[in-house]
């Protein structure tokens, strides 16, 4: 009887051994499932992502690019600051306009009122003259209040429907020169190649038809599956093992159509994060429901660290900022607080394994109201890069926040981040009217050629 029972034990082992194992899913197989499930998107598989963590990297690209389209150029910004870096984009898209390619522009109605260098209405007549075909998104008129709820945050742009451009960067010198009110102007930007650049250029398309009552479209917009290296050699390439394999997925949030599509996906991130939560936002007013979340995501265990900046270009968000992190810091999360300039990033990564990034910010404007533009990038590679710019500022410009450095913050300011807390729903992510960093006709050094 034993050897038959030890015979049976053998062979169950041998059968279980053989059996295949079940797979455990990856946070990013569950949030990308539910992106597909429950709004139908499907994500690309063949891109290219280069990240730029400045904007001299950025522009330097993106002027390159320009300079080498041949077909259409549209552009997507909140604002154009109407300063020396916006003058050689306009003069160098005025150049592609003579040579017969398609030049498309929108800027946004109060993104522009809101800086302080903004496009004046002979300046727009200016660039249509000059061939570039520029419109604005909702302009302001009285009695304004009408205008105040979804404005389009979105930064895009698409060259021949084989290089994109997206992420947390408009057009103005501050990003190269920095401003002298805080210093340094961080920002996260990237380019992408493949199949996920029709998927911008559908973004835009689509609002550039609504604005306009044109009907955009056809196949010369989206070319196919083409390896944009061979016309856009010059620019600075994805040398990662996964180049031309990466997987993304276009999270666009569009008021009428998909309302809750970024708010839902930052709360699917963190409800599935097994390790490990990163996270630079440079507006962390948090709603009710992220901030719970991330309460949950640090009692069952994953390490939540989260960068902000010391100092904003909106007065009241430094004290609701220190609010909302300090509770996370007594709840367990690791908090640092970026020194010497302001961390415009909007950047998650998730277990090393997935990021989100684009233009959203974590506060009601961008969750709530906005057009914005992120991707959902599952690719441990970008992760890793994305990662490597966290590390790299927690260790060169960060404090972290303790108990003993929050002693330091005045009462004065502790209690006005509790005051301003309450107005979570009301704090936008524009630009108030703040002293330029530079004297007008100040060129910006930065070469394209």
């Amino acid at each position: 009887m034993l050897a038959l029972v030890a015979m049976v034990m053998t062979l169950t082992a041998h059968a279980q051994a053989q059996a295949p194992t079940a797979t455990t899913q990856t946070v990013a197989d569950v949030v990308g499932e539910w992106l597909t499930t429950e709004y139908g998107l499907r994500p690309t598989t063949n891109n290219r992502i280069v990240i730029f963590k400045n904007g001299q990297e950025k522009f330097d690209d993106l002027f390159k690019a320009v300079k080498a389209a041949r077909h259409s150029i549209h552009l997507e910004y909140f604002n154009f600051r109407n300063d020396s870096i916006s003058a050689l984009l306009f003069d160098l898209l005025a150049e592609k306009a003579a040579e017969g390619v398609e030049v498309k522009a929108i800027f946004e109605g109060f993104g522009n009122s809101s800086n302080n260098q903004p496009l004046k209405s002979h300046h727009i007549k200016d660039l249509r003259a000059r061939g570039i075909n520029i419109v604005e998104f909702d302009p302001l008129r009285f009695p304004w209040l009408n205008h105040a709820m979804h404005r389009d945050h979105r930064k895009i742009v698409v060259i021949d429907g084989e290089v994109a451009y997206t992420g947390g960067m408009n057009v103005a010198d501050y990003y190269i020169v920095g401003k002298p009110e805080f210093g340094e102007w961080r920002d996260i930007h990237a380019r992408v190649e493949g199949d996920a650049v029709a998927d911008l250029q559908a973004v835009f398309i689509k609002i550039w038809n609504k604005l306009t009552a044109d009907s955009l479209g056809g196949p010369q917009y989206y070319p196919g599956e083409r390896d944009a290296r061979l016309r856009f050699g010059e620019l600075k390439q994805d040398t990662t093992a996964t180049a031309g394999k990466k997987r993304i997925t276009l999270v666009d949030r569009t008021p009428d159509t998909t309302p809750r599509i970024i708010h839902d996906t930052f709360c699917r991130l963190i409800d599935n994060a097994n390790k490990e939560i990163v996270i630079i936002n440079p507006y962390f007013t948090l709603c009710g429901h992220i901030k719970r979340k991330l309460k949950k995501a640090i009692k069952r265990g994953v390490e939540v660290k989260i960068m902000v900046s010391a100092k904003s270009d909106i007065p009241v968000t430094p004290r609701i900022v220190e609010y909302n992190t300090h509770h996370l810091m007594k709840r367990g999360a690791e908090v640092y607080v970026f020194e010497g300039g302001f961390h415009h990033s909007k950047i998650m990564m998730v277990d090393s394994i997935c990021a989100f990034i684009g233009s959203a910010n974590l506060n009601s404007r961008s969750l709530s109201f906005d057009y914005e533009c992120n991707l959902f990038i599952d690719d441990r590679e970008t992760t890793a890069q994305l990662l490597d710019i966290f590390h790299h500022d927690r260790q060169t410009r960060c404090y972290r926040l303790t108990p003993e450095t929050w002693k330091k913050v005045s009462r004065w300011n502790r209690f006005k981040g509790w005051l301003f807390h309450f107005l979570t729903p009301f704090v936008k992510n524009t630009q108030p009217q703040l002293r330029p960093g530079r004297q007008r006709g100040e060129k910006t050094q930065i070469s394209y050629a």
